[in-house]
């Protein structure tokens, strides 16, 4: 497994989800038992120093990630989801994309005092989305030590907004 490179595994996609966005699809990589096991082993190895109580999952691709490595590291997983999906009493929190805006949710009646959290996504791109992921757990009591992402766009500088640890396994520039 080791001779895999995951970098193979990730499609390039002109003007999606908009004209002059290239998009890097996953797809390929979650296809391939062996490449996304690496990808999981990878994500691991840089959590292992952190004691991280539950995971965050953003909608929707880092629900693929968050659950998994809750299974494997023997935790919860919560998920922060786009508006209208959760029940009950929710914090809403907009933020701008590089191509628009959007809003995630969160449950408040999720026991997040005092909890070290890890959030997960597929991408980071500008920031935006995780910036507003840990602030709605802030808010809620929880404390994001930890953000991991499959796919890391360097060039937008978006580590920068992020105020935890981030970590990515793939990267572009």
């Amino acid at each position: 497994m080791s001779n895999i490179n995951l970098y193979d595994f990730i499609d390039e996609i002109q003007d999606f989800p908009k004209k002059g966005i290239l998009f890097r699809d996953i797809s390929p990589l979650l296809e391939d038992r062996d490449a996304f096991k690496l990808l999981i082993l990878k994500m691991i190895h840089q959590i292992n120093n952190y004691k991280i109580d539950l995971i965050a999952g953003i909608e929707s691709r880092g629900f693929l990630f968050s659950t998994i490595l809750a299974h494997q590291l023997n935790i919860g997983s919560i998920m922060i989801r786009k508006p209208n999906k959760l029940p009950g009493n929710v914090i809403k929190k907009k933020y701008e994309l590089e191509y628009g805006s959007s809003t995630l949710s969160l449950q408040k009646k999720r026991n997040l005092n005092g909890k070290n959290l890890l959030i997960v996504d597929d991408l980071l791109a500008t920031g935006g989305t995780l910036k507003c992921a840990e602030e709605l757990i802030s808010e809620v009591g929880g404390k994001v030590v930890l953000t991991g992402v499959a796919i890391e766009l360097n060039a937008l500088k978006g580590r920068e907004k992020i105020k935890s640890n981030c970590f990515s396994v793939l990267n572009y520039d």
